[in-house]
């Protein structure tokens, strides 16, 4: 299942370290977060719970960045 949010991330540096984090969630195919566009576009695996893969990927946004935020 293939999905987009909006994102809120201060530097391209940070999209790229979010990206990383969020692609090592078990369940996450691939994950990529554009800066220019504030966009994480997620692909996960069918028949995961995708609630609580945003949890953990909201977490591991703002591991990186305490602003983060990821609108779902």
């Amino acid at each position: 299942m293939k999905k987009t949010y909006k994102v809120e991330v201060d530097c391209a540096n940070c999209a790229a370290k979010m990206e990383d984090a969020i692609s090592q969630i078990e369940g996450v195919e691939n994950a990529r977060v554009n800066f220019m566009t504030q966009k994480l576009v997620i692909q996960t695996a069918d028949g995961t719970d995708i609630d609580e893969i945003m949890k953990k990927a909201q977490k591991a946004a703002r591991k990186v960045d305490a602003d983060a935020e990821i609108f779902c």
